[in-house]
């Protein structure tokens, strides 16, 4: 009897490794598009306040590198595999130098290429949650075992608490500075105790031109220290998948030995190397984005139901002391208003509202006040 497609399927998942079939996936923000058919809205009329994305857009002299490239003499046309042009101007940009710099499609595979590199089956991988759930995803995918330490109820790290969970088998710290979806920074005092573990410790600074402070500087000393950071934020170039690590030589020169070779596409090369060109307008973007910030956390405040948290990012995460998190997050939903719900541990009473321009914060806020309060029941969600 000849097998179906179905009947394949299955019998090849039992060569798969047993622990990727049970692990959690990695749950991604839904795009505009899908969310709006779903929901009957027209995708003009969503507010897109959940995926920490930059509504202002990529920059002009990016939209135009993009529309220079050639369809003969570009797109057809393999990047370059040792990401000279992308590296140089990076470099410009961190005050790091070119070979200690590996750029990436997105943050994400900066994390990804990390985790291949130093993990073996079983080695340990500290995670500081709540927090971006890439770190314990890609652990799982390259066969790490999983190691939460939790933090502070004001979500900052219980370094006591790691220093005692690193033993022989750690050999990876990630922590987000400012950490996703809280926003606070990592002190220097932590960081400097984290790295006298001597394990090598991530900091991901995927919103840290929101903050200022980068330790992109300390990386030249600390044989132990990477850095990892993306254009999805700043640059808006979400879509594009342009992000970057800095790191101490050896690493990098091994993170470009095991890179996919033409992991930088045509596009985003171009687009990275513009923005950087164009980074005035783009930091005076940052500054609208954070002025906003402060101006939404006011706004939030007001509402009698949500208490902000402060934040040093380009989003605000909110307690929501009446009323069920997820269930406001619904009908915030329903009216064609996207913010981001986690219902996880240290995570179920808030939902996490991404700033957009400052009409997509007056709509919001108007939605919350005709609320009257957050919805205690399903029926009230929808």
């Amino acid at each position: 009897m000849e097998s179906t497609g179905t009947t394949m399927s299955y019998g090849l998942l039992r060569y798969v490794r047993p622990e990727l079939l049970r692990m959690a996936h990695y749950e991604p923000v839904e795009p505009v598009e899908v969310a709006a058919a779903r929901l009957g809205i027209p995708p003009e009329r969503i507010v897109k306040l959940d995926g920490n994305e930059n509504l202002y857009g990529p920059s002009p002299r990016a939209l135009a590198a993009l529309a220079a490239l050639h369809p003969l003499h570009g797109y057809n046309i393999y990047p370059d595999p040792d990401q000279l042009r992308v590296r140089a101007a990076l470099a410009e940009y961190t005050g790091a130098a070119p070979d200690c710099i590996v750029a990436g499609a997105g943050s994400d595979e900066l994390i990804d290429l990390l985790a291949r590199a130093l993990l073996a089956p079983g080695d340990h991988v500290i995670d500081l949650v709540p927090t971006f759930g890439m770190y314990v995803f890609t652990a799982a995918v390259c066969g790490g075992a999983y190691v939460p330490v939790p933090r502070h109820d004001d979500f900052s790290v219980d370094v006591p608490a790691v220093e005692a969970a690193v033993d022989e088998r750690t050999k990876l710290i990630f922590v987000a500075s400012p950490n996703n979806p809280s926003g606070n920074l990592l002190p220097r005092e932590d960081l400097d105790r984290l790295l006298a573990l001597g394990v090598p410790v991530v900091v991901d600074e995927a919103y840290i031109e929101f903050s200022g402070g980068s330790v992109v500087p300390l990386v030249a000393d600390r044989d132990n220290l990477i850095v990892i950071r993306t254009f999805s934020k700043w640059a808006g170039l979400a879509g594009l998948r342009a992000g970057y690590g800095v790191m101490p030589r050896p690493l990098a020169d091994l993170l470009m030995a095991i890179k996919p070779p033409y992991n930088i596409n045509v596009a985003a090369e171009a687009a990275i190397v513009a923005s950087l060109e164009d980074r005035e307008l783009l930091l005076e973007r940052v500054a609208r984005i954070v002025a906003e910030r402060e101006r939404l956390s006011a706004l939030l405040a007001s509402v009698p139901f949500l208490r902000p948290r402060p934040s040093a990012a380009n989003f605000i995460l909110c307690d929501v002391t009446a009323g069920d998190a997820g269930l406001l997050r619904d009908a915030l939903r329903a009216q064609g208003i996207f913010t981001r719900y986690f219902g996880r541990d240290g995570l179920r009473d808030k939902i996490r509202i991404s700033v957009g321009l400052p009409e997509h914060s007056d709509r919001l806020l108007a939605t919350l006040h005709a609320m009257g309060e957050a919805p205690r029941e399903l029926g009230q969600s929808r």
